[in-house]
């Protein structure tokens, strides 16, 4: 099912037929600020991910044995087309997920930084060359596409996510298939729009919307030779058991519970406003958002002051409202998951410093205001669930040892950071957190684009993490060729072949 038209869901075209399926195969999306449903989203069927897969494998084969030259080229025409419609992108992020649109327009930033990542493939190809390995014999390595391979992207970075994953995959002389979230579509459509514009040959990006019917078709079909996923731990395994299971290359990123551990030493006007922003922004609807701030020895009572003034000065609205600085979270349901957790944590012996319940907001709107616990401990669903929201749960230790063992208990392993003066704290964090990122004096320490994004333990499944050099691994195979060109013979004996095992001569 390829996407042709984003004035409105209803108004595309499937394998080049009207849209008339029943409609209890369409989803509602609604806007977070006001409640409204805004437009429907048409759900495939495992026949639509048929046709949309038998498509790019015919465009896919011809794009793969295109030149470096020629995918370049489209690549930057991409970058150059994402970059001018920065804010129409941002603000179609904003009205479908929520969050303001500051934040969108970075959303869409840091997913071009892929793209330009990606612009360097003819670099970034390259194989290795050995000539005379042995007497007339040359070693080279190349990496080739694998042909058909797909994406399931999560509703928090309707841009970003899928950004981490197309451009990479198609650099490398894929085809991709897309499959976004249900409840922000419409970014993926243009998206699709975005990459015909730049001269992307028709088949080779395509997006199918729906639910698990058709993540399911994209999990089994045999067309499909990889699929990559960035959502919740639980869905995560099942993608990656299922996609393997059917002989898939899988690569699942999954929940986080980050901490952010704060020494006494730490300069706390530099901690809790990047605290605040790490907790709070996009409504704590990230997978590297911090939501656990572990407070080392006498630091805590100081801190926790500081990150009650600053959550209380934070300006919650419509995310195309200027002045906001939180939206509201992305459905009712995800509202009522949130305030559920917060009367959860106040009912197992937390102290509520600020409620977020208690925001006043006049509209229907989807909103949870900032919310600060404290005296956390590890038993409470507070602190062992990922919320997924503006939560900032505060646990006390009384060392570093202790910090980085609470950390290490953790099934998470996304992100994590340390506040901190220190260098030496710092090194024995760094080296002794069993995380895959680390931020020091960084809350979310999402790499460049030129590095890979992932976590460990119960973050990940699989074994390439997403964009970057792991990226490149990820959507590419490598061969291995080795070649003699003999020179003529001086007597018979020259090119007779040997029975025994070959060694180099």
């Amino acid at each position: 099912m390829s996407t042709t038209a984003s004035e409105t869901l209803l108004n595309h075209w499937i394998a080049g037929q009207r849209d008339e399926r029943p409609a209890e195969r369409h989803g509602e999306v609604t806007d977070p600020a006001t409640g409204e449903v805004v437009t429907r989203v048409p759900f495939a069927t495992a026949a639509d991910v048929d046709r949309a897969v038998q498509a790019a494998a015919a465009a896919g084969a011809k794009w793969g044995a295109a030149s470096l030259t020629k995918r370049t080229q489209v690549l930057f025409a991409f970058r150059e087309l994402l970059n001018a419609a920065k804010d129409e992108l941002a603000a179609m992020v904003t009205r479908e997920h929520g969050k303001v649109h500051a934040d969108a327009r970075g959303e869409v930033t840091r997913g071009l930084e892929v793209v330009e990542f990606a612009c360097g493939i003819g670099q970034i190809l390259k194989g290795e060359n050995t000539p005379s390995v042995s007497t007339g014999v040359d070693s080279y390595s190349m990496r080739m596409p694998l042909g058909v391979v797909a994406g399931i992207t999560p509703f928090n970075f309707p841009m970003m996510v899928p950004l981490w994953m197309a451009p990479v995959a198609i650099a490398c002389g894929n085809a991709f298939i897309l499959k976004p979230s249900e409840q922000d579509p419409s970014p993926s459509v243009r998206l699709a729009e975005l990459w015909a514009e730049a001269g992307l040959p028709e088949g080779v990006f395509s997006v199918v919307h729906g639910d698990k019917e058709a993540v399911d078709a994209i999990l089994e079909h045999p067309g499909i030779a990889a699929v990559s996923f960035v959502g919740s731990t639980p869905v995560a395994k099942y993608i990656y058991e299922t996609g393997t299971a059917n002989g898939k290359r899988v690569q699942a990123l999954g929940g986080a519970k980050n901490h952010a551990v704060v020494l006494p030493d730490a300069d706390l006007d530099f901690t809790t406003n990047h605290l605040t922003a790490a907790g709070f922004g996009s409504a704590g609807q990230r997978c590297m958002a911090i939501s656990v701030a572990v407070a080392v020895g006498d630091v805590a009572d100081e801190l926790v002051d500081r990150l009650r003034a600053k959550a209380l000065e934070i300006k919650v609205g419509p995310g195309l409202d200027a002045s906001s600085e939180m939206g509201p979270v992305v459905t009712a349901a995800a509202r009522d998951r949130i305030t559920g957790y917060i009367a959860s944590g106040e009912q197992a012996g937390a102290e509520l410093v600020v409620d977020g319940r208690e925001l006043e907001y006049e509209g229907d709107g989807f909103f949870v205001g900032p919310t600060l616990i404290d005296h956390v401990t590890t038993e409470m669903d507070v602190y062992r669930d990922e919320i997924f929201g503006p939560v900032l749960a505060v646990v006390r230790v009384e060392t570093l040892a202790e910090a980085i063992e609470l950390i290490n208990a953790n099934p998470y392993a996304n992100g994590t950071a340390i506040f901190t003066g220190s260098g030496q704290a710092a090194r024995i964090f760094q080296r002794r957190v069993e995380v895959g990122m680390i931020g020091v004096n960084v809350p979310i320490p999402v790499p460049m684009a030129f590095y890979s994004f992932g976590g460990w333990k119960d973050s990940l499944f699989g074994d390439h993490h997403i964009h970057g050099p792991e990226g490149i691994r990820f959507y590419t195979r490598g061969k291995a060729i080795t070649t003699r060109w003999p020179e003529e013979a001086q007597d018979a004996t020259h090119h007779r072949g040997h029975m025994h095992f070959p060694t180099a001569v």
